[in-house]
């Protein structure tokens, strides 16, 4: 494994700085060296902010967090990390743990002996001990491995020819209106902006795919650190999809609660996405045996779905069951046999669907463009009399805008539903939702521990999901979140919105009754009064026209 994470990490890092240096040579040749000394200062900053970085994380955890530094852990997980670092002659990382039932884990620092780890309340109630070790070993994968510093060193790339392209773009605005020789050098250096620009979006889907490919290093030295790969696959059907594959998990979590800890660079450090780290556990236990069928069911959006596809292509990690699968294909080198094998018939083609949602979110903004440059074109001309139709096109758009809304916003019937139903269905994205009602206990928010964090994770008879709140104004969303959303956890409630995936399974919220109180967010009344209102404009501007004609 060695051999080939060292060959891929060699390569893909020669890839993106001989990109970098072939955009440096052109722009040295173009203006000389004023604009490198800039990129240099730039980068000179970056490494300075790399060196500070993990001491900064560390206050915004004690004080926004409450994360707890040198808790004492379980003794099974201190001698299992104190064996790892031994054989990997690290330093025993510094761990810290945060006081919130919603799983996650993650680590962050320099290298491997200043390494910080934090796991949440739910990491220890939702796993058992073998889990755990699994997902700590991942972990200290990520540090043994040096990830937060080669990380760090690829995003360095898209950042410097960002700046390239940035520099290059205002240095051809300022030559502009010149003499001849100004003009052509403006056009030469807004030329090279736009190749550097270019280079930038290619470096930072290189830099993605390679923390992609570091999340399945990471996989395998859990595995070979636990012995165990089907550890580390109900560890992360539990956090990242949300299956549970224990029987009894309200007698699990009572146990473990008194077994915890006691008193970004990080985002591609995690056991999964930050991004989406809207948490859910199922329960997939039938009659004291794993129910496969209910993990298969959560794997068919990601691997049928098209929009699964295209979130992975922007995700610092891998989908959940392509890591399942690469685990499986491991379990043979330890004489284990697959955890699940994914064997389901896709019973139709989910492209269309993919193609008519595009279709759908764009359609507005396509009319509305339209409206704004035929518009432009008849005015500029003195065609006044053509003037109806970017009118037209404007109304065009908001009545598009109203149908989108209608369709991203079925409100016919709230059923009520699971989590476990709800995770099942693969005709769901961002875009496409489910309207439904969902019963239990909210167990903490929505960014573990974060007191500015209005949204939650609720759990129900079935497992836990995401609740996304989200009112008109942001500063709306975080009063609530500092001096309101502590009194709703640990408390019973009955939520209404609508499910989606983008990619992981969240609701947006439209009501939430905790305690008797029923809150209603007003984002959804919002948005169709505007729309409305956006129609009522274009309307208007169309009788204008014809009244000035």
């Amino acid at each position: 494994m060695k051999k080939i994470l060292f060959g891929v990490s060699a390569a893909t890092l020669a890839l993106l700085y001989g990109l970098l240096v072939l955009i440096l040579l052109i722009v040295f040749d173009l203006i000389g060296v004023d604009l490198i000394v800039s990129l240099i200062v730039s980068a000179i900053f970056l490494l300075l902010q790399f060196l500070i970085s993990p001491f900064l994380t560390d206050l915004t955890q004690r004080w926004f967090y409450k994360t707890k530094f040198g808790a004492e852990v379980p003794e099974y997980l201190r001698e299992f990390i104190e064996e790892v670092c031994r054989e990997h002659k690290m330093k025993y990382p510094k761990l810290g743990y945060i006081d919130d039932g919603a799983p996650n884990a993650f680590t962050y620092g320099h290298t491997k002996n200043d390494a910080r780890i934090v796991l949440t309340r739910g990491i220890f109630e939702l796993l058992t001990e073998d889990e755990v070790k699994a997902v700590v070993a991942h972990e200290l994968g990520h540090a043994v491995h040096y990830d937060m510093l080669l990380m760090t060193v690829a995003e360095l790339v898209p950042m410097v020819l960002y700046g390239i392209a940035r520099g290059l773009l205002e240095g051809a605005k300022s030559s502009t209106g010149g003499d001849s020789d100004d003009n052509k050098a403006a056009a030469a250096e807004a030329g090279v902006a736009a190749i550097a620009y270019v280079l930038y979006i290619v470096a930072q889907y290189i830099v993605l795919w390679f923390s992609r490919t570091r999340e399945y290093f990471a996989d395998e030295f859990a595995v070979d650190a636990t012995g165990e790969p089907e550890a580390l696959s109900r560890a992360l059907i539990q956090i990242g999809f949300g299956l549970s594959t224990h029987a009894d998990m309200k007698a699990k979590k009572e146990k473990k609660s008194g077994m915890g800890m006691s008193a970004s660079a990080t985002n591609a450090m995690g056991i999964f996405d930050t991004k989406a780290s809207k948490s859910l556990v199922v329960s997939c236990f039938v009659n004291g045996e794993i129910d496969k069928t209910h993990i298969k069911n959560a794997m068919k959006w990601e691997l049928w779905n098209t929009w699964a596809k295209w979130y992975e292509l922007n995700s610092t990690h891998p989908l959940i069951s392509k890591r399942l699968q690469a685990i499986d294909r491991l379990a043979p080198q330890y004489g284990k046999a697959p955890f699940v094998e994914f064997d389901l018939v896709q019973p139709e083609s989910y492209f269309d669907d993919f193609l008519r949602e595009i279709g759908i979110s764009i359609a507005p903004v396509i009319a509305f463009l339209g409206a704004a440059a035929t518009g432009a074109l008849f005015y500029f001309n003195e065609r006044m009399e053509l003037l109806w139709i970017p009118a037209a096109l404007l109304i065009l758009s908001a009545v598009l805008s109203l149908l989108k809304y209608r369709f991203t916003h079925p409100t016919k019937a709230y059923h009520e539903a699971t989590v476990a139903g709800l995770i099942a269905e693969p005709k769901v994205s961002g875009i496409r939702s489910i309207p439904c009602e969902l019963q239990g206990t909210i167990i903490g928010r929505g960014d573990p521990g974060c007191i500015f964090n209005e949204d939650f994770v609720l759990q129900d008879e079935t497992g836990i999901i995401f609740l996304d709140y989200n009112q008109p104004l942001f500063i709306l969303n975080k009063i609530f979140a500092i001096f309101k959303a502590k009194q709703n956890l640990d408390r019973n409630a009955v939520i209404r919105g609508w499910y989606r995936r983008s990619p992981v399974p969240y609701v947006e919220l439209y009501t939430m009754e905790v305690g008797g109180k029923k809150k209603k967010i007003f984002t959804y009344g919002v948005g169709k009064v505007l729309r409305w209102l956006y129609l009522l404009i274009a309307v208007a501007a169309l009788a204008a026209v014809f009244v000035l004609l």
